[in-house]
């Protein structure tokens, strides 16, 4: 079977595997039709990629058909539609029992601390698939981004009555807009992209949208009654970017960490102390934030396909990493 693997940062190529045979009790036999790109494999690629070792099969944004379920299974059946919760916990740590298995202290998630996705055949516990058969293979792919989003706002505890700001429009900031714009409360998106904001504007319905400045602060006042956002959400994974963004948050606010940077993070005490800022990090989903996305979908208040920019065969995704095409909204191999 075909597999995309990164040998070492900076070399990515197909390999041929055996196939997979043997699947235990508990577990299920994958069919891989859709694998999303997103900033982690590229990241990954390279080299920028905390928690990784080389080499590595990436992929774990994923919607397959269950082609073999093992002994016990009975949440799935062959021929099921699937989405994948690559989010390997171990059950039994302190983060675990307190039901924050997103953050599990002995944390494997695919394609980062083990092999992803990226091939055409995949076996996975059982508890790690979700049937979606309502749903196509496009947006099955997309629940995985698309829930970092909607943890993230669920983690700031969003109310209506905030103002939220989200900076960066690329894949995940998308869903962390769309999903405060769900929850009802006032979303204004900051980036330095003027394509990205438009097509954020139009698919998440965001109430303003900032094409970064040197006057943020003021134009922020400005769309806000002249107060700063009460909830500040950055998304993305720049250090300069995450530093600054403690200037946008009110008094008394909070700013919550979604993408994650390789290095280290400072920022001015007496300013973070004046304000009684609430510093956090987001990480990954959890079940919760899975079922959450699946129902908005199930619903049609998310149109994930228009989420997809391009779509790619194996061939032309190691083409997409060596050629560095990463400025397309999403990515998705698809397998046919």
């Amino acid at each position: 079977m075909k597999t995309i693997i990164c040998q070492e940062p900076g070399k990515i190529e197909i390999i041929e595997q055996d196939n997979v045979n043997t699947v235990n009790a508990g577990e299920v036999l994958l069919s891989i039709k859709r694998i999303g790109i997103c900033g982690t494999d590229i990241h990954a690629y390279g080299g920028n990629q905390p928690f990784f070792h080389y080499p590595r099969i990436l992929g774990h944004e994923l919607a397959a058909v269950v082609v073999e379920v093992g002994e016990g299974v009975s949440t799935v059946h062959a021929g099921d539609i699937v989405t994948v919760i690559p989010y390997m916990h171990c059950g039994t740590c302190i983060s675990c029992k307190n039901g924050k298995t997103n953050c599990c202290t002995n944390m494997k998630v695919l394609g980062v601390h083990i092999d992803g996705g990226m091939t055409e055949f995949f076996v996975l516990p059982a508890s790690h698939v979700l049937k979606v058969n309502d749903l196509s293979l496009d947006e099955a792919a997309l629940i995985e981004p698309l829930s970092i989003g909607a943890h993230a706002i669920r983690r700031a505890d969003v109310k209506q009555a905030d103002t939220v700001l989200v900076i960066g429009a690329g894949p995940i900031g998308l869903g962390v807009a769309k999903f405060a714009k769900l929850s009802g409360t006032k979303t204004i998106v900051m980036d330095i992209s003027e394509e990205r904001l438009k097509f954020c504007q139009e698919w998440t319905n965001c109430d303003a949208i900032v094409l970064s400045s040197e006057n943020n602060e003021e134009i922020l006042r400005n769309l806000n009654e002249g107060n700063l956002p009460t909830i500040v959400l950055d998304a993305t994974g720049n250090a300069a970017s995450m530093m600054g963004a403690f200037n946008y948050a009110s008094h008394g606010g909070k700013l919550i960490y979604v993408g994650l940077f390789k290095g280290e993070i400072t920022f001015n005490d007496p300013d973070f102390h004046s304000k009684e800022l609430t510093l956090m990090g987001s990480r990954n989903a959890t079940l919760e934030d899975f079922q959450h996305v699946i129902q908005f979908m199930e619903n049609g208040e998310i149109d994930a396909e228009a989420y997809i920019s391009q779509n790619l065969s194996f061939e032309q995704a190691v083409e997409h990493f060596t050629n560095k095409n990463f400025n397309s909204n999403k990515a998705v191999i698809t397998l046919d």
